[in-house]
């Protein structure tokens, strides 16, 4: 099957994000992607210092994401579109999924909430798992991926093929040109990326924003621990890869023994 991983400018706003969210989109499906995801809190945006993010209302945000199902639907591909959102229980950050037919699947809301974010989200209280043409695939974001391994290993015991992980970490005002994927000159984020992979024998998807100075690349990772494709530094776009789910055996992550670490 073939997956694509979003590297979007920062939006200006929210219908600027959706203007890149069709775009890259149609990008990817003209290469025959059956699924595409974006980085974290893309509509309206992450709340990062030096960038201007618009507030999203109720109402703006069911908008853009009534929007999103819409373009997914006129491309046949399904769509992780990481909002913020709304609910009933608080103000979530979430990873929405909709379907190649634009219907809305549901979402994997952020349960492990980086310390810096408990005054603007409150976390998720479950974890879901998804398929894409009878491919199970479950979701991390940003900091669940980078710091909470065990999310991803939940995901790979449901039986997913292929993890998911929304991020966004970079700036364009002050930072590091990165130039080399994984160098150990770099911050740690790919090497994590590896990990999650290898640690689980999956494949994981991880998407960030394109900035001047981005802390990682977009980039696919496979079972084995190794890059197969990444979105070079700082270049806004999409790339496509083909992988054999079949690959994905979850070996490392089943041979787990999670009675030894019971509570007592």
């Amino acid at each position: 099957m073939k997956v694509a991983v979003a590297s979007p400018p920062f939006p200006k706003s929210i219908e600027d994000g959706l203007f890149q969210v069709k775009k890259l989109v149609k990008e990817a499906a003209a290469q025959q992607a059956e699924i595409i995801c974006f980085p974290e809190s893309y509509i309206p945006g992450y709340p990062m210092e030096g960038f201007d993010v618009e507030l999203g209302s109720p109402e703006k945000l069911q908008t853009a994401l009534d929007k999103a199902c819409a373009i997914a639907a006129e491309n046949n591909i399904m769509v992780i579109l990481p909002m913020d959102w709304y609910s009933p229980d608080g103000f979530l950050n979430v990873a929405h999924v909709i379907s190649n037919t634009g219907e809305l699947l549901g979402y994997q809301a952020k349960t492990q909430l980086d310390p810096s974010e408990d005054n603007r989200w409150v976390p998720g209280t479950e974890r879901r798992m998804f398929e894409v043409n009878g491919v199970k695939f479950g979701i991390v974001i940003c900091h669940e991926g980078f710091r909470y391994p065990e999310l991803v290993r939940w995901a790979a015991r449901q039986g997913a093929k292929i993890v998911f992980h929304p991020h966004f970490g970079g700036s364009d005002t002050v930072g590091v040109e990165l130039s080399e994927w994984g160098n150990k000159h770099n911050p740690y984020y790919e090497k994590a990326m590896m990990l999650r992979a290898m640690e689980n024998t999956i494949f994981f998807a991880s998407s960030n924003c394109a900035t001047r100075y981005p802390e990682s690349a977009s980039s696919l990772i496979g079972p084995d621990g190794q890059c197969i494709a990444h979105q070079p530094y700082g270049k806004p776009g999409v790339f496509v890869a083909e992988i054999d789910p079949d690959l994905a055996t979850g070996l490392l992550a089943k041979r787990f023994k999670p009675e030894l670490y019971a509570d007592k």
